[in-house]
């Protein structure tokens, strides 16, 4: 189900309408993307889609790369440890949620985490529990006005996309002014 649904996802040039999918930032991270997939493959991890750069040759020289889906990924993978900035997706499977979280929330990184369940009381439970600065739930990518942004650990500290952001690059200062002076 989520390789079909991944496959969808094309990569582009951005003045094509047909483009659901960008290029990566530039070519550094790009070999750095593609150098997570190499070293998924390595530790073991089953490619189910993508892993390379894209056939069509209007992309050539550019910094694409197909969206990528990896399975039987463990916690000890770098892919599943590491902040990747990439069109890189590892599926990790679980069956005793204390031991699910105490992995996740193992690794030094902590931007975002993307929670798929059908049981609501999962979903509380989990969001809570992950050390995570921004949970999706049944969902991911999506950024709403005025929510927080960012990370814990090693993924950073404070908050973007808010009031909380613009008021970091204020000082709060108090006056205070008596409008009539004490009479001596």
């Amino acid at each position: 189900r989520v390789k079909s649904r991944v496959a969808a996802f094309k990569p582009g040039l951005a003045t094509d309408a047909a483009t659901n999918m960008g290029a990566i930032v530039s070519a550094a991270q790009l070999d750095r993307v593609l150098s997570y997939i190499e070293a998924a493959e390595q530790d073991g991890a089953r490619l189910l889609h993508g892993g390379k750069r894209p056939s069509d040759s209007t992309l050539d020289g550019g910094f694409f790369v197909e969206p990528t889906v990896f399975a039987d990924v463990t916690s000890a993978m770098k892919i599943a440890r590491e902040e990747i900035f990439g069109p890189v997706l590892a599926i990790l499977k679980w069956t005793d949620e204390a031991s699910m979280m105490d992995e996740v929330n193992a690794v030094d990184y902590g931007l975002t985490c993307s929670i798929w369940t059908n049981e609501l009381s999962t979903a509380h439970r989990a969001a809570m529990r992950v050390q995570a600065g921004y949970v999706w739930i049944n969902e991911v990518g999506k950024h709403f006005l005025g929510a927080p942004f960012g990370g814990v650990k090693q993924s950073g500290f404070g908050r973007e996309e808010c009031l909380g952001e613009m008021l970091s690059f204020t000082q709060e200062k108090n006056i205070h002014l008596r409008l009539r002076p004490k009479d001596a």
